[in-house]
C-alpha cells in the first residue's frame, strides 16, 4: 500500500509536468493554419475550447471518455480517448477528438458537423505553460493555477467573481490537482483542489467546494469534527455512491489509516475509522 501510493504520487507529478491543462493545438494541414487551447478535467467533463484571437469561449459537452490499459504488461502508458460534442446556442455544432498519453496527444481532430469537414490538430509545444487551468461547470467558469500560485477564482454568468485562495503548496516541485466529483451525493457535480501532505508528501489534503443548485454558487465544505478521526485533514478522498460514504486515508506514524464519514442533516459526520493493512 505504501509504496504503491508513493509511486502513484510520482506518476501523478510526471503526468501533470508534462501534459498540463489546458493544451494548446494547432491545425494540420489547412492553407491558413490556427490554434485554439482545449480545457478539460475529470473524465472529460467541465470542458471548453477558446479559439486563438477570440474572447469567447464554447462549451464542450463530454461523450465518451475511455481508458485503455491494455499495454500495462509490456510496460506501456495508459491511453485516455475524449470526444466532446460542441454547443453552440445550445445546439451540436460539431464534435472533437483527443487521445492523452502519459506525454503526448494521439487523434486529436474536429468534425464539423453540417458538412462533416474533419479539422486535424497537433500539440502546439511552443508556448510556454504559465499554470493557469479553468473548467466551465455549470456554467461557471473556475480558475485556478497548477503550480505557481494558490489563487481560485469562480466567475458566474451574472458576472460575479469571486476570489479565494486555496492552501499553500510548501514545495516548488508539487503541482494541485482538480477533481470534478459529486461529493455529496446530490446528483451535481463538485470539484476539490489537492496538494501533497506537507510531512512526506505521500497522500494528498483535499479541499472541496460544493455546488448549491438553489444559489447556483459553489460554496466551500465544512469539514467534520477530526475529533474521532485517524486523520486530521481530508485526504486521497474515495466515493462510495452506493452507501454514500466517503473515505478519508492518510499516513499516521508508521500506519495507514482510513476515516469513513457520511453526511447526516446536510453535514459531514464521522462513522468509524480504521487500519489499513498491506
Amino acid at each position: 500500500m505504501k509504496s504503491f501510493k508513493i509511486l502513484f504520487l510520482i506518476a501523478v507529478f510526471f503526468a501533470c509536468r508534462y501534459n498540463a491543462q489546458p493544451f494548446n493545438l494547432k491545425s494540420v494541414g489547412e492553407a491558413k493554419e490556427f490554434g485554439l487551447k482545449i480545457y478539460y478535467g475529470t473524465h472529460g467533463k467541465g470542458a471548453f475550447v477558446q479559439y486563438k484571437g477570440q474572447k469567447g469561449i464554447i462549451p464542450l459537452q463530454i461523450k465518451s471518455f475511455n481508458v485503455d490499459k491494455s499495454g500495462r504488461e509490456d510496460g506501456q502508458p495508459d491511453f485516455t480517448s475524449y470526444i466532446w460534442e460542441e454547443i453552440i446556442d445550445g445546439k451540436i455544432n460539431g464534435t472533437y477528438y483527443l487521445t492523452e498519453g502519459l506525454r503526448d496527444l494521439f487523434d486529436v481532430k474536429y468534425i464539423r458537423k453540417k458538412d462533416n469537414r474533419t479539422f486535424k490538430f497537433e500539440e502546439d509545444k511552443t508556448e510556454k505553460f504559465d499554470g493557469v487551468s479553468k473548467f466551465l461547470l455549470h456554467d461557471v467558469m473556475i480558475d485556478y493555477n497548477i503550480v505557481y500560485d494558490d489563487r481560485l477564482k469562480f466567475m458566474y454568468s451574472n458576472k460575479q467573481t469571486v476570489n479565494l485562495e486555496l492552501p499553500d503548496m510548501d514545495n516548488p516541485n508539487y503541482s494541485r490537482q482538480a477533481i470534478i466529483e459529486d461529493y455529496n451525493f446530490d446528483g451535481f457535480d463538485d470539484i476539490s483542489f489537492s496538494i501533497p501532505d506537507g510531512g512526506m508528501g505521500v497522500y494528498r489534503v483535499f479541499t472541496v467546494f460544493i455546488y448549491n443548485a438553489k444559489t447556483k454558487k459553489f460554496e466551500k465544505l465544512i469539514e467534520p469534527d477530526f475529533s474521532k478521526s485517524k486523520c486530521e485533514c481530508l485526504c486521497d478522498l474515495k466515493m462510495d455512491k452506493n452507501k454514500k460514504i466517503i473515505s478519508s486515508e492518510c499516513r499516521g506514524g508508521a500506519r495507514w489509516w482510513k476515516d469513513l464519514y457520511q453526511y447526516k442533516a446536510g453535514k459531514l459526520v464521522w462513522v468509524r475509522s480504521q487500519e489499513i493493512v498491506d
